[in-house]
């Protein structure tokens, strides 16, 4: 009787959390940015007391890390992508045109494709439009943006709360995990402290490694791209480096795309294969020295269910849901491995 009551409680607390956690999603957004980057950065704290490193000074260490590598995000990369996105918006009539022009006919008369199925005027209108109004939309929204006080003070509230919350954590992470541990009741607390210590594992090789390889598949495939001289390089290279956190779709997402910006640009299918090379050459990088050396086999998610894990998280919470997806995955891998084991000792199976 006491152990369904015990039941009925945790599921009651359980339900009512996740309500809570649906109902207040925005807000928890900067502070759920802060945990992650907090989570991130308290190994290498760790690691730098265990040289005899105050933690303060660690924390101070890392935290500027992180604050540095958050500015030169803003300042550099972001406006970086941003022009060339909006050069390719400018772009794109003329490449439509060639495409019209030269390839269609080709299509019809070796495929028999109808060129009706394929006509592009219309998307090329209503890009034109687009690419036309970027400013001004640019310039309404940063009006609209000026004139709402509101919008402004939860900018600037979120602008500072990430950091100062991200050093707090930093400071006292230990702590507080110490004492969740110390809340669990004792009867659960061998069961739930072994499957945190799976999660953690499953999740820090995720955070830590997957990001890593992400971030230098990225350069990689940037620089290459460069390097043969493909327009918008630095777009295609990011986009598909952040893709690449499901195994293999960065490589055919940037094949795919980067494919179809140099038959664009240079007219010429001979220029697919620095392409392929590029590309080639980033997956070995990352198949044979990256993902064995920074992640290796922990993971233990299907790249199917890292896909829905996202775009389900995206769904449901938007912008929180797609930041706790992945962990909230791996936690239920986890979860559903334990019950798997238990399952195979029970009479259920057994009988």
């Amino acid at each position: 009787m006491q152990r369904e009551s015990q039941t009925r409680f945790w599921l009651i607390m359980g339900t009512v959390t996740i309500g809570f956690l649906y109902l207040i999603a925005p807000v928890l957004t900067p502070f759920l940015l802060a945990a992650l980057l907090a989570y991130l950065g308290d190994p290498l704290i760790d690691r730098l007391e265990e040289r005899k490193i105050p933690r303060s000074w660690a924390v101070a260490l890392v935290f500027g890390a992180i604050l540095l590598g958050l500015l030169l995000l803003l300042l550099f990369l972001i406006p970086m992508l941003t022009h060339q996105f909006k050069g390719l918006l400018q772009r794109l009539p003329t490449h439509i045109d060639w495409f019209q022009v030269h390839v269609l006919p080709w299509l019809e008369a070796h495929l028999g494709v109808e060129p009706e199925s394929l006509s592009l005027r219309n998307l090329q209108t209503k890009l034109v439009a687009f690419a036309q109004d970027m400013g001004d939309m640019a310039g309404s929204l940063l009006e609209s943006f000026r004139a709402s006080s509101s919008a402004l003070f939860a900018w600037l509230a979120n602008l500072v709360l990430v950091p100062v919350v991200t050093f707090y954590l930093l400071r006292d992470w230990d702590l507080l995990v110490a004492r969740v541990h110390d809340l669990l009741p004792r009867r659960i607390e061998p069961v739930v402290s072994k499957l945190a210590k799976e999660s953690d594992a499953i999740i820090g090789a995720f955070l830590r490694g997957q990001v890593i390889v992400m971030a230098a598949l990225g350069v990689i495939y940037s620089v290459g791209l460069a390097i043969i001289g493909l327009d918008f390089s630095l777009l295609i290279g990011m986009l598909a480096g952040l893709v690449s956190f499901v195994p293999y779709l960065g490589l055919i997402t940037g094949i795919l795309v980067a494919g179809i910006a140099a038959l664009l640009q240079f007219h010429s299918a001979l220029n697919l294969v620095p392409v392929l090379v590029v590309f080639g050459f980033g997956q070995l990088i990352s198949d044979f020295f990256l993902t064995p050396k920074l992640v290796g086999d922990r993971i233990g998610l299907h790249p199917v269910a890292v896909l829905f894990a996202v775009l389900a998280g995206g769904h449901l919470f938007g912008f929180f849901g797609i930041l706790l997806a992945l962990p909230a995955a791996a936690v239920i891998a986890v979860l559903l491995r334990h019950a798997h084991d238990e399952y195979l000792k029970s009479a259920f199976y057994s009988d």
